[in-house]
């Protein structure tokens, strides 16, 4: 089994395209792959390119604990990326279909930098859209955190802080994503406002845990600190893993900029597999 992998500002992905597969990947085998003990290691795998009857491609993202990401931000970078590499893609604008939404990208600078039209950001994870976040409050471990909800194809939940480590989000992430109020569990934002162009946030990752960089929390985050009226259109996301660019139009749609770097190329072989994790 060939795979490909990559890592957008630290968040790290493996490709494996299904020509490459002789049956298709279980959710052990998707455990181990991404294990950082018994496989390769990676935040989730990117299972394409597939065909699809509304886009140029198709695309399933898989977390390291087996379930499917409805969208990815950096995944979706490091996907087109990906095309790029293969010489399915060259200068002009794709389309990639995934279950959070369509998405349009383009590659730049010789396949170092990505850049995705993310879709309306919605502040809701209802199907019925709410026209501006809306503060709630949840209590964890005695702590009490106001957040706001939004959907990039996938639900978040965005919590401003006055200060942000990655103690906050390693500490509390996993009792929010779990929370009984998000049905579908959730991605956690931590965040903080630098100044009217910059933020800065800690992820905590639905089915991945703590995570260095994520397009789509980037870009929920973004469009909440601009809603709020706390931040211009166009803010640049500081993270452990670096930065993205994320520029919002009166709607909040949203257009992601990001780095993307090719780590490795190999394949995996049959006795990785016979291995069960506990």
């Amino acid at each position: 089994m060939k795979f490909t992998k990559y890592h957008a500002l630290g968040n790290d992905y493996i490709v494996i395209d299904p020509k490459n597969l002789i049956t298709s990947l279980s959710s052990e085998d998707i455990k181990i792959i991404c294990n950082r003990h018994f496989g390769v290691g990676s935040d989730g795998i990117l299972y394409g390119p597939e065909k699809s009857d509304i886009c140029d491609f198709s695309l399933r993202i898989f977390n390291p604990d087996s379930s499917e990401a409805e969208k990815s931000g950096n995944g979706l970078r490091i996907f087109s990326r990906y095309l790029w590499d293969e010489s399915l893609v060259f200068d002009k604008e794709f389309s990639i279909e995934t279950k959070g939404g369509a998405v349009k990208a383009l590659v730049a600078d010789d396949g170092l930098s990505v850049t995705v039209g993310m879709g309306k950001v919605r502040f809701t994870h209802e199907p019925i859209g709410e026209p501006t976040p809306k503060p709630q409050v949840l209590t964890v471990k005695g702590r009490e955190f106001t957040y706001f909800v939004a959907n990039v194809g996938n639900p978040h939940c965005v919590i401003l802080l006055d200060e942000v480590n990655d103690s906050v989000a390693k500490e509390y992430g996993s009792l929010i994503e779990n929370d009984n109020r998000f049905m579908n569990k959730t991605n956690i934002q931590f965040m903080k406002v630098l100044n009217r162009s910059a933020i800065q946030i800690e992820i905590w990752e639905r089915g991945a845990g703590y995570t260095l960089a994520s397009g789509s929390s980037s870009t929920a985050a973004a469009a909440v600190a601009r809603a709020l009226g706390l931040c211009d259109p166009n803010i640049d996301v500081h993270m452990p893993g670096g930065i993205i660019n994320i520029d919002l139009d009166k709607s909040y749609a949203a257009t992601m900029s990001g780095a993307v770097c090719k780590i490795c190329e190999g394949n995996f072989v049959s006795e990785a597999f016979h291995c069960t994790i506990k």
